[in-house]
């Protein structure tokens, strides 16, 4: 699959949940790189609010990569990755601010998205806090 598929696929799921329906591993195995286009835009068309709410988590949910992106002068925007439901790590440019007249959740990130392959690494971090005694 692509990464804008793998995308299309979590929003699916997200969509599922939220209406409450169970998601039994089979179900999820039916989704191929052949159909998922169209049953993403099944859904699409007979949205009942539930695969919005799952696409607007799944745009706003992603960690930040510290990655360059794209950028423009009417919105902010920082490169964000989340990790597919096969394993990999996938980004895109999330867009945000706008002021009280824009709306950066119009703008199209899903096609636009990539694969990104990831590194984790875990690191012990001393924090000190100090107050008066």
């Amino acid at each position: 699959m692509t990464p804008a598929q793998k995308l299309k696929h979590m929003i699916l799921v997200k969509a599922a949940e939220f209406r409450g329906e169970p998601l039994a591993a089979e179900v999820t195995a039916e989704v191929t790189a052949e159909n998922i286009d169209a049953l993403y835009d099944e859904a699409y068309e007979n949205d009942d609010g539930h695969l919005q709410d799952a696409r607007s988590e799944i745009r706003c949910g992603g960690e930040e990569t510290g990655l360059p992106c794209d950028w423009s002068r009417h919105y902010e925007s920082q490169a964000v990755a989340i990790q597919a439901l096969d394993g990999s790590w996938i980004g895109w440019t999330y867009w945000y601010g706008g002021g009280k007249h824009g709306e950066p959740e119009a703008i199209e990130w899903i096609d636009n998205a990539y694969a990104l392959a990831c590194t984790e690494e875990q690191k012990t971090v001393t924090v000190r806090t100090f107050e008066k005694a």
